[in-house]
């Protein structure tokens, strides 16, 4: 069985983002595929700020299927309302630290991340 076709219900704004920080840190890859809404954006911003599409971030995170990030993590929702949620995950390595700003909307009965901005310092 390919877990990474599992169906999740990410029927609440809060699964989806403990998903996304699962996903993104942890090394989940169930349900990847469904964490991410058709139009995803992520932007990297740095000295060589850059864009990555739905299929790049969702092939990458693919790849790191089991990897766990050496990194304390915290989330923090900033706003929420009935259909979208914007929360600020940050992820403390030894010597940097890595700030997501995530937001989440509700498609149907069910909540996707449609955007990402990453910066580091």
């Amino acid at each position: 069985m390919d877990i990474s076709k599992t169906n999740l219900t990410l029927s609440t704004a809060d699964f989806a983002l403990e998903h996304y920080v699962a996903v993104t840190t942890e090394g989940e890859s169930a349900g990847v595929e469904q964490l991410f809404a058709e139009d995803f954006s992520q932007k990297v911003q740095s000295a060589n700020a850059k864009t990555n599409g739905r299929n790049e971030v969702v092939k990458y995170l693919k790849k790191q299927k089991g990897e766990r990030l050496n990194c304390t993590v915290s989330a923090y929702i900033l706003e929420e309302s009935a259909d979208y949620m914007v929360a600020k995950v940050t992820l403390k390595f030894e010597n940097f630290t890595k700030t997501d700003l995530v937001t989440l909307v509700q498609e149907g009965n069910s909540w996707k991340v449609s955007n990402s901005i990453n910066s580091h310092k």
